[in-house]
């Protein structure tokens, strides 16, 4: 009987979840919103409260985590990594600094504690990379000026999570200084070694690891990523930065063929970790935090916007680029979620999770807007209080694809402004 009520149980949040999906891709909207609004109606206090399969459920979060961290490893290579930390490191600096200070100063505000601040700290600095990128894509941004900026800035968001997770595991776990430090030491050299040994060996490891069969290179590719995941979790390292580091040990065609096999599996777990942060979530403490987490939402959103135009800027992309870049990176998602599970799971502050909740849900519905608007919005509120010339027309309204030359198109501008103002001889 027990069994049972198991596949029903189990067989329904599936079905809402592929309906959910579906309806989100319609829309052209990001599912994880619709996740965590499906556990919040199966948790505890909410419309449908699960029994049998919350454990089965908790299983699948767990690797839901795992898999978007080696999903995440597998989109670079180690000597990608490294290139992206000499030329991009000072927007990583100041993307942490505006964007990480307003979680730690607001957790300080409201009597949290100083493990709670580093968390909120984690949840209000990283992007979501999976929500960015699919935004990108729907609105034809891929091969725009202003698009490698954006992911680099990502790229090096999720570096930090290689120290940041460790960080935050030892924090939240409540061990001593030497014990946070020796965790530390361990995660930092592993991911040292990992990175050396991919720059070296890749090709040799890749060769092991590759198959002809999928079946096999799905077997080897999951069972080794769970497998050093254990590990390192046992280590007192976080699972998600041993998954991680297996996908960028992993280059080539075996890591374009596992993404391909792993993207389902990645997509239904990474569906069931977003319902379990939802199901532990109640209902009703959302709307106490829910002003905070508005506030904390508006200031971030903010800051990711200048982040994103300084980056630029720094990068020679012109106006419109450097608004667009801003507006793309406001989006929060996955990984907020999976640092403020950490705190959920150890006890750290009750409160924590329904704001980190009220929080995502916010920004995951305001970042597709703001990367679609920013820019123009922008330009409108220039040109009606500023002074400025507005958009640039080239032979009627310019299309968001005629942009991707954005400096070209200024300079014409410029200087077609420049001849018609000219004296003549």
């Amino acid at each position: 009987m027990h069994s049972a009520v198991l596949l029903i149980e189990f067989g329904a949040i599936i079905l809402c979840l592929g309906l959910l999906g579906r309806a989100a891709a319609r829309l052209r909207f990001s599912p994880i919103p619709l996740y965590l609004l499906a556990g919040l109606a199966f948790g505890e206090g909410g419309l449908l409260p699960l029994g049998a399969s919350e454990e089965f459920v908790a299983t699948g979060a767990e690797i839901g985590v795992i898999l978007l961290l080696l999903m995440l490893g597998l989109e670079y290579t180690a000597s990608d990594l490294v290139s992206n930390l000499k030329a991009h490191y000072p927007s990583g600096l100041v993307d942490f600094t505006l964007n990480a200070l307003p979680g730690a100063v607001a957790a300080l505000l409201l009597g949290w504690g100083p493990v709670a601040a580093v968390v909120l700290a984690g949840v209000t600095w990283i992007s979501s990379s999976g929500v960015i990128a699919k935004v990108l894509g729907d609105l034809g941004r891929v091969g725009n000026r202003e698009t490698p900026v954006i992911l680099s800035i990502l790229v090096l968001e999720d570096l930090a999570m290689a120290v940041y997770l460790p960080i935050v595991t030892a924090l939240v776990a409540g061990v001593g200084l030497a014990a946070g430090s020796v965790t530390l030491a361990i995660a930092l050299g592993a991911a040292g070694l990992v990175l050396f040994v991919a720059v070296r060996y890749g090709r040799v490891i890749s060769r092991f690891v590759s198959s002809d069969d999928p079946e096999k290179l799905l077997l080897v590719v999951l069972g080794l990523t769970i497998l050093v995941a254990g590990l390192a979790q046992q280590l007192q390292v976080s699972a998600a930065v041993g998954a991680f580091l297996v996908g960028i040990a992993l280059s080539g065609e075996v890591a374009e063929g596992a993404h391909t096999l792993l993207s389902p599996l990645r997509d239904l777990f990474a569906a069931m970790f977003f319902v379990f942060f939802g199901l532990h979530t109640d209902p009703a403490s959302i709307p106490p935090v829910l002003l905070p987490a508005l506030a904390l939402a508006a200031v971030t959103a903010l800051t990711k916007i200048v982040t994103g135009y300084w980056a630029a800027r720094r990068a020679g992309i012109s106006v419109k680029g450097r608004l667009r870049a801003g507006g793309a990176l406001v989006a929060r998602g996955e990984f907020s979620i999976v640092i403020a599970g950490l705190a959920v799971t150890a006890g750290i502050e009750p409160s924590l999770g329904p704001l980190a909740t009220a929080y995502v849900l916010i920004l995951v519905v305001l970042g597709p807007l703001t990367a679609r608007y920013t820019q123009p919005l922008a330009a409108r509120l220039t040109a009606r209080f500023g002074g400025g010339p507005g958009p640039v027309r080239v032979a009627g309204r310019l299309s968001e694809a005629q942009e991707r030359t954005a400096p070209e198109a200024e300079a014409e501008r410029e200087d077609g402004v420049r001849r018609q103002t000219a004296v003549p001889d």
